[in-house]
């Protein structure tokens, strides 16, 4: 007797140990087929969340309004492609005019340099002008806010493949009384978070512009627009969209009172919406640890660039729903969760 309880304990300590090798094995190989299978991977995912955003707005149309699910879903789409047109233009617009005014820009730089030499030498701290205006003359900053842009333009160019499989989603999609437990959970949730994020983030968007156009920014609507992009990322997000206007406003008018009042304003609007309107109308939001939201951050960044930032939290949410469904795997749920016993 002694000797099974012994072999039984043993058995046991192995199959623990082997259960953890086979989950780390699992996930080496899917972190692997993530990354190889991006090209087609990543669109396909964009396109799920539209699908289930689209399906929400037709059927809420159709409980409240008791407009067609078709006619729905035809108006959400016109909507859709409507947003994404107009963005193309402004943005294309506002990098057009602000490179427009590069000579007035790279003379206020020059000021800006000249000024904070003659600032140094009154505190007895020796510069050399020729080494610093070499150095800002070679950032090609620029160059960057066009590279920038045309990032911005291939998403949108790229958004044939979204449609496509959209379309396919759409045409093999079932009912919702045919539709699994876990099936439907997953789209109640994602489609409630997704709808959220959307309206704060347009929020957030609307503020920065106004923010800008009133200091007389250049570029007012692309940084509005990246602002709305940003948004999706936690934590990081926020704060890079809060400082991204400073060397636009820096080359257009220097160190003045339009710098600090566009930071005070853009930074006021983050901590509003986004600490207290976004945390009442979320609530616990999409029960996932901070710290882990911030590691599956870093994981969904390497893995899909900044595509897989801005969808981290919808992706890990999704892992979660599906790893407490299987006993095995409820340990890792509950890790994601912040929830460790």
């Amino acid at each position: 007797m002694k000797e099974n309880n012994l072999s039984s304990k043993k058995l046991e300590r192995y199959a623990a140990v082997n259960n953890v090798c086979l989950m780390i094995l699992s996930a080496a190989a899917l972190t692997a087929f993530l990354v190889y299978t991006r090209v087609v991977l990543m669109p396909f995912v964009i396109a799920y969340f539209i699908y289930m955003l689209l399906n929400t707005a037709a059927a809420y149309m159709k409980e409240k309004w008791r407009v067609p699910t078709y006619l729905g879903l035809l108006g959400t789409v016109l909507l859709f492609v409507c947003f994404s047109v107009l963005s193309i233009f402004f943005v294309s617009a506002s990098i057009e005019s602000f490179i427009q005014g590069a000579d007035a820009y790279a003379s206020t730089l020059n000021d800006t340099i000249d000024w904070c030499i003659a600032t140094a030498q009154k505190m007895g701290i020796v510069l050399n002008s020729e080494i610093l205006m070499n150095y800002f003359n070679n950032m090609q900053v620029f160059q960057m806010i066009k590279t920038m842009g045309g990032n911005i333009v291939s998403i949108f160019t790229n958004a044939t493949l979204v449609c496509l499989f959209v379309i396919f989603i759409f045409m093999s999609s079932s009912s919702a009384d045919e539709k699994t437990n876990l099936a439907s959970n997953i789209e109640k949730q994602i489609s409630y978070y997704l709808v959220i994020k959307i309206f704060v983030s347009l929020l957030t968007a609307l503020g920065t512009w106004i923010t800008l156009t009133l200091v007389g920014s250049e570029l007012a609507l692309m940084l509005a627009f990246i602002t709305f992009a940003l948004n999706f990322i936690p934590n990081i997000g926020p704060f890079v969209s809060t400082i991204l206007p400073t060397p636009v406003l820096f080359l257009q008018y220097g160190l003045d009172w339009h710098l600090i009042s566009a930071l005070i304003l853009l930074t006021t609007i983050h901590f509003v919406i986004g600490n207290i309107l976004e945390t009442k109308w979320l609530g616990k939001g999409m029960d996932l640890n901070p710290v882990i939201v911030i590691a599956c951050l870093i994981f969904w960044a390497l893995v899909w660039g900044i595509m897989g930032a801005l969808l981290a939290v919808p992706l890990t949410s999704i892992a979660k729903i599906i790893l407490e469904r299987y006993e095995p795997t409820r340990p890792l749920a509950n890790i994601l969760a912040g929830r460790i016993y």
